[in-house]
Formats: C-alpha cells, sequence, structure tokens
C-alpha cells in the first residue's frame, strides 16, 4: 500500500514542537470524543479508540485525564468537525480533517496553507472517493504468516496483513479495529507500535523528485494548524 505506518509516526514525532502538538491535538479529541457520549473509555467505544491511538504516541496521562475531566465538567467548549479535501503539486490528493470552534478561522488557514505552498483547495467529495476509511493495526516480534494464521482462526476480517521491518501491520475495516486489537492480545500482544483510525489512498501515486519538497512543505504546513488533527494524503514519499 505504499505507506510506512512507523516511518509516518516517527516523523509526526521526531521534534519536541511536534511532539507538543501532537499532546495538545490528542488532548482536544479526547475531550470532544468524552463529551459526545460517557466519559468511561468500557462504555464509550469512540473514546476507548482515541485512548488507544493515544497510547502508541506516548501522550501523558495528565493530558488524558485533563482533558476526560474536563468533559465531565459538562463545559460549554463546543468544536465542529470538518473535512476538507484538496490537490496538492502534480494532482496529488489531500484530505484534512479539523476540529475547531471557529469555522471560519480553520476554513481561512487551510485554504491559504493549500494556496501558499502549490495546492489549492477542491470541492466536497472531489477527493474522498478516491480513500478508504481503514483501522491500521501494527505489533512487533511476530510473523506475518503467524499473525495472518491467528486472525483467521480468531475469525476476525482483515483486508491487509504486510511486514514492516520489524512490524506486522493489519489493515481492516474500522469496525474490526477492537476485533483485531483483541485477537492479538491473545497472542500476548499488550503494546501496539501502530493503532490508528485513518484514510488509506485506493492507489498511491508518485511525484517526481523536484515536487517532493514542496509537497512535504504543503502536509507540514497543514499539520502545524492548530485546528488540524490528520492529514491524509496519496503519495509515495519512498520512505
Amino acid at each position: 500500500m505504499g505507506r510506512k505506518w512507523n516511518n509516518i509516526k516517527e516523523k509526526k514525532a521526531s521534534k519536541d514542537a511536534n511532539t507538543s502538538r501532537i499532546y495538545a491535538k490528542f488532548g482536544r479529541e479526547i475531550y470532544v470524543v468524552a463529551k459526545q457520549g460517557e466519559p468511561d473509555p468500557e462504555s464509550n467505544q469512540a473514546l476507548k479508540v482515541v485512548l488507544e491511538r493515544a497510547k502508541t504516541y506516548n501522550v501523558p496521562k495528565a493530558i488524558i485525564d485533563r482533558a476526560i475531566e474536563k468533559a465531565k465538567g459538562g463545559l460549554d467548549e463546543n468544536y465542529d468537525e470538518l473535512r476538507y479535501e484538496g490537490f496538492g503539486p502534480n494532482g496529488s490528493m489531500i484530505i484534512v480533517d479539523a476540529l475547531t470552534n471557529n469555522v471560519n478561522r480553520t476554513a481561512s488557514d487551510v485554504r491559504a496553507a493549500f494556496g501558499k505552498n502549490g495546492g489549492n483547495m477542491g470541492v466536497s467529495g472531489s477527493v474522498a472517493y478516491m480513500f478508504d476509511a481503514a483501522a491500521v493495526i501494527g505489533v512487533e516480534g511476530h510473523s506475518e504468516d503467524a499473525v495472518l494464521e491467528h486472525m483467521m482462526e480468531e475469525d476476525v476480517d482483515v483486508k491487509d496483513i504486510v511486514q514492516e521491518d520489524d512490524t506486522v501491520i493489519v489493515h481492516a475495516d474500522p469496525e474490526q479495529f477492537h476485533a483485531v486489537q483483541e485477537a492479538f492480545k491473545k497472542l500476548g500482544v499488550s503494546e501496539f507500535s501502530v493503532a490508528e483510525l485513518t484514510m488509506v489512498a485506493q492507489n498511491d501515486v508518485e511525484i517526481p523528485e523536484e515536487s517532493k519538497d514542496q509537497f512535504e512543505k504543503l502536509v507540514d504546513a497543514l499539520e502545524d494548524l492548530e485546528d488540524v488533527q490528520q492529514v491524509y494524503h496519496n503519495v509515495d514519499l519512498g520512505e
């Protein structure tokens, strides 16, 4: 699938500033999900998924607890969930998911990030049809064949299983997120190197070498926006 999940995560968390940004984004997402349902992961499956994802980025317990307590407090702080679609250099496709308390600000910021970095915004539906929602879960210390056999034994429906260095990555439909994790736990797995609900491009594309720097600047500019939670794209950067 052309997507090196470990490399992507390492890049996102490679700098202290980026780490702080990631923690802030998780804090906001945890608050929103906890407020939408029960602030208890045992009764709020969406919250449980976010917390599992947060673990793979080593989000401090203090940040998680603060966000959940904030949701329990019933503060009137509302966020809209927004999705933007657009194009980068050489027709590359990008999806931007955001949580915001100021829709006009976020739309302006996202549009500016596209425009200043060789891209342009598209209309709703212009890009998303080329992506599929997916659960992506990875563990270390197991072989691809053993994981495939175990998933079949546990009757877990998966789309693909790939080996990335010493990590086995399972791709499945989003609703299979917990089933995949539970199957891994029966293998003795207690920590996941990757645990994401994401958008995976149906076909990755390559762009000319001279366009890669500009494309990465565009993605970085979008990810650096305070209101942006996730950025997905269809470019194989050869990482």
